[in-house]
């Protein structure tokens, strides 16, 4: 079974498939954990302000770096949905850029334990209490953009089902045709 990832630029909104998520990590072995090296998992911003991969999985101690691609800046910033707590160890900024063949900012973090880690944009999104006590992102009245919060899911696990069905664009660092602001 897979949980439903989406490409199309929308957070999954399934409780199944998080709490199906949550049972393949309680299940996966932690012990192989500390010996991959692998690559990092890229994730992507632009104009659209918007995470083009906006739901990940990556190994235990296996870099996600945020790459932005916009003019604009934008902040990473980890949030609990439980208790509406933000993070104050993933917590990162990005400059924006001048576009194609300029620098670009990046964030980069990894995770030690397996575990589902939310995430939005504080400069482009707000986390809003909903009735029955979740706390969510949700996109700022005065920014631009689609009308989906900027906000993302990172999965860290050892499942290789799960690590295999991350985008293919989740391995290149720049995108040539993503950049915009």
């Amino acid at each position: 079974m897979r949980i439903p990832f989406s490409h199309s630029l929308h957070m999954p909104c399934s409780t199944a498939a998080a709490a199906f998520a949550v049972g393949v990590l309680l299940l996966a072995p932690v012990s192989q954990a500390a010996k991959v090296h692998a690559a990092p998992v890229y994730v992507h911003m632009n104009g659209a302000n918007m995470f083009l991969e906006n739901v990940v999985v990556v190994r235990p101690g296996q870099n996600v770096v945020f790459i932005d691609q916009d003019t604009g800046p934008h902040a990473i910033i980890g949030y609990n949905p439980s208790t509406g707590q933000t993070s104050t160890r993933f917590d990162g900024a990005v400059q924006g850029t001048t576009g194609r063949g300029h620098p670009v900012s990046t964030y980069a973090i990894a995770f030690k334990h397996p575990g589902l880690k939310f995430y939005y944009c504080a400069v482009h999104a707000e986390l809003v209490k909903e009735p029955g006590g979740r706390t969510v992102p949700k996109k700022r009245l005065t920014v631009h953009g689609f009308g989906d919060p900027m906000a993302g899911l990172i999965i860290v696990s050892t499942d290789k089902k799960l690590l295999a069905d991350n985008p293919p664009t989740t391995r290149e660092k720049i995108l040539p045709s993503y950049f915009g602001g």
